[in-house]
């Protein structure tokens, strides 16, 4: 004989309280759905008289992500030497500036383009081996005599390369397979007799975004799945449980900061070829990559790439609505980071996770070296 089963009491009944994270969820959707809108769909009139035109509004976005995919390639390599390895390196705006006057001087005499992003990445690369050896290893852990020193070595480069190139800008000649626009399948405007108008944008300022996409997979790739990026993350937390597992510390750093000045050389031939090479550059980048790093967080590529988004398109934006004031909105950007997570929106986390990783290191000798054994017994 079966019991009856006894309806439920509604007023027993509890609903499930809504989480943080589900109305950020929820957020982040509408906003996506409403720049989607923007981007895509026809405007009303009066939402065009409101922000001048659709073409400036989407001209706006998509030069403020390409001015964040360079500003990310800049900060990129900064913020392995500063934010990763704490090595102030105030001349890393006079790397971006060298890289793209080598980069010219090479694709202005081969003819080739590429090889002269190639040069530029290769020749930072051991510049930035030099300054790592002798100057770098030479000031560890001192952080005022590094601000000093990079910042002389930054005028001195600023007036040797002013020396060597003039104050002459100088503009790179893009291959044919990189020059002209490409249409894209967003409408800015309906003629009178029906036909669509749509946007048509640089094809190089688009592979410029795509390169600075794959660079950052890459480089958190490395950083966070392989033996290497884990010998780096382990060497800022813990140098000496490193050095005893057998690894080079010095050579690991040499290694990073190679990098971290090629990327700089790479952007600046890259930079060069959207906009110009001439004096004032350095200046210029080396504030970007300081306010992306700030903004983002100390050693995070993840942090650089998000703040190199908050303030490509805040440049650009406002140089469209607020002409006057456009500049003042990175700072005001950085200044509102500080005062609500001073630490930055994604801060590279406290040193617990990398002491694991500098431990996990430590075991690769004994696991290397009690595999040879086994293998050995077993002979």
């Amino acid at each position: 004989m079966t019991t009856p089963v006894q309806p439920a009491d509604p007023t027993s009944l509890t609903t499930a309280p809504i989480s943080g994270r589900q109305v950020r969820i929820v957020l982040y959707l509408l906003v996506a759905a409403l720049l989607a809108w923007l981007i895509f769909g026809i405007w009303p009139t009066w939402l065009n008289s409101a922000l001048v035109s659709k073409k400036a509004f989407v001209s706006a976005i998509l030069n403020g992500l390409t001015l964040s995919g360079l500003y990310f390639l800049v900060a990129s390599g900064f913020t392995l030497v500063f934010g990763l390895m704490r090595n102030v390196n105030l001349a890393h705006g006079s790397l971006y500036l060298l890289g793209a006057y080598v980069g010219y001087e090479i694709a202005d005499r081969t003819g080739y383009w590429l090889l002269g992003v190639a040069g530029g990445f290769l020749v930072l690369a051991v510049i930035g081996v030099v300054m790592q050896v002798f100057v770098f290893r030479r000031l560890e852990g001192d952080d005022l005599r590094q601000t000093l020193v990079t910042i002389g070595i930054s005028i001195v480069a600023a007036d040797l390369m002013q020396a060597v190139w003039g104050g002459t800008t100088y503009q790179f000649q893009l291959p044919d397979w990189l020059s002209g626009a490409l249409k894209l399948p967003i409408v800015t405007a309906i003629k009178s007799n029906g036909t669509a108008v749509f946007l048509s944008y640089p094809l190089y300022r688009l592979l410029v975004l795509v390169a600075a996409a794959v660079i950052g997979v890459l480089l958190w790739l490395m950083l966070h799945r392989t033996r290497v990026g884990m010998m780096i993350r382990a060497g800022v937390d813990d140098r000496a449980m490193l050095s005893a597992s057998g690894v080079n510390v010095h050579m690991v750093f040499a290694v990073v900061f190679a990098l971290g000045a090629g990327l700089a050389g790479f952007a600046g031939v890259v930079g060069g070829s959207v906009l110009s090479v001439a004096p004032g550059e350095d200046v210029r980048y080396l504030l970007a990559s300081l306010v992306v790093v700030i903004v983002g967080g100390m050693g995070s590529i993840t942090g650089a790439a998000i703040g190199a988004l908050l303030i490509g398109l805040a440049e650009q934006i406002g140089l469209v609505y607020f002409p006057t004031y456009g500049v003042v909105l990175t700072f005001v950007i950085m200044v509102a980071t500080l005062a609500i997570r001073p630490q930055g929106i994604s801060a590279r986390r406290s040193p617990s996770g990398s002491i694991a990783s500098a431990s996990a290191i430590s075991c690769w000798p004994s696991r290397c070296c009690s595999t040879r054994r086994r293998r050995r017994t077993s002979s």
